[in-house]
């Protein structure tokens, strides 16, 4: 078991620099394996996820090169097994991108069912649902997702639900399918883009990402590119949010503030206050917090994975502020830890009220998943 030992109190005063987008990377360095020419990708986060991913494509025959800690290099031309499935790939979500990359480019693809954090259902049916709609057949047997295609063929897909994981997925085969493919309803984050525009350097014809139509016409073959990963987010909302609770005064750099706008506007509303530059956002907490409410959406709305940073900081606002999470629907598991810290908060189905406290004490927590982590690391 790992364990941090941490002594609080101190205001958290300086610069960071972030580094590349997690969620973005998982499916860019799944979509490089499309091509049987060299893909450069920089940027890379040096994470576990990220590192599992690399050592699963490179077991089905893909050269990797790691030519530093956040640049890789790869050639999926020596692929020649298209089963994806260890012991690690079982436990990162992301395992999911490789069916659509091996579809997209091969017409097949055995994956090993996706792992991840326990936050509530994130079934693959969507996923399923859009493979099928392009003319695959996908089933499920033995823990392994088995997707197949004479070939597939460009439709229009509707998505019952918006799914980043759905919309990417789709994407990739469907940019290596015979014809046009409009996915609608689709979602509109910041690396959904980022993977539309790595599968456009790459010569794929997509258009449209970021909003909630995306438009596919598909291409024989990719090819060779070289691509920086966009900043991460979530990594970046994570150190404006641990400013804000420790009363401190930090610089985070790296960032592209137009992503970090559902953030940045909560916290001007509870009193801090927020600098943006062109690659950099300030946030000062110098005044007392004040309370709010605030709904987790997909984005543009504020992210489900910022919502338990929030709570952690919204344990000494004054006054009473209601969380509504609408997208996961077990991701309240910071809460037990910030009560057993001294913080008042009652939990509701997916509404938690936050009743403000002086301030909290230190205690023996457990993290239940990375974002729960993350949360009572900022409270302590």
């Amino acid at each position: 078991m790992e364990q941090y030992v941490i002594k609080g109190g101190n205001p958290l005063v300086g610069e960071v620099e972030i580094g590349g987008a997690k969620n973005a990377a998982l499916a860019i360095l799944s979509a490089a394996v499309m091509t049987d020419e060299t893909v450069t990708i920089e940027n890379v986060p040096n994470v576990r996820d990220t590192n599992v991913l690399l050592n699963a494509i490179e077991e089905i025959g893909a050269r990797v090169e790691r030519l530093d800690a956040h640049t890789v290099r790869i050639n999926g031309s020596f692929i020649r097994d298209f089963n994806v499935d260890n012991e690690f790939i079982r436990k990162i979500r992301a395992s999911y991108y490789l069916i659509g990359a091996l579809l997209g480019k091969y017409k097949r693809a055995e994956v090993a069912l996706p792992g991840g954090c326990n936050i509530g259902g994130r079934p693959i049916d969507l996923h399923m649902k859009g493979f099928r709609a392009l003319g695959a057949d996908v089933d499920i047997k033995y823990g392994l997702v088995r997707a197949y295609a004479e070939k597939l063929t460009g439709t229009h897909i509707y998505l019952d639900k918006v799914s980043v994981g759905a919309t990417i997925n789709i994407m990739m085969a469907a940019s290596m399918a015979e014809g046009k493919t409009i996915i609608e309803n689709a979602a509109k984050e910041p690396h959904v883009v980022d993977v539309a525009n790595f599968l456009n350097s790459m010569g794929a014809n997509i258009r449209g990402a970021g909003t909630d139509v995306i438009r596919i016409v598909g291409v024989e073959k990719l090819h060779a590119t070289e691509y920086s990963i966009i900043p991460d987010q979530i990594e970046a909302g994570t150190f404006m949010l641990a400013a804000a609770a420790t009363k401190g005064d930090v610089t985070v750099k790296n960032v592209i503030p137009k992503h970090l706008e559902a953030i940045s506007a909560k916290l001007l509303e509870i009193g801090c206050e927020v600098e943006e530059f062109d690659d950099a956002v300030r946030v000062v907490a110098s005044k007392p917090l004040r309370h709010t409410q605030v709904t987790t959406l997909p984005y543009p709305g504020f992210p489900t994975d910022m919502q338990p940073l929030l709570m952690a900081l919204l344990t000494l606002a004054k006054g009473h502020c209601m969380i509504s999470e609408t997208v996961f629907e077990a991701r309240f598991s910071q809460a037990e830890g910030l009560c057993r810290m001294g913080a008042d908060i009652r939990i509701a189905g997916r509404r938690a009220s936050v009743f403000g406290v002086e301030r909290l004490f230190g205690a023996e927590v457990f993290a239940k998943d990375l974002r729960c982590g993350a949360a009572l690391l900022c409270a302590a």
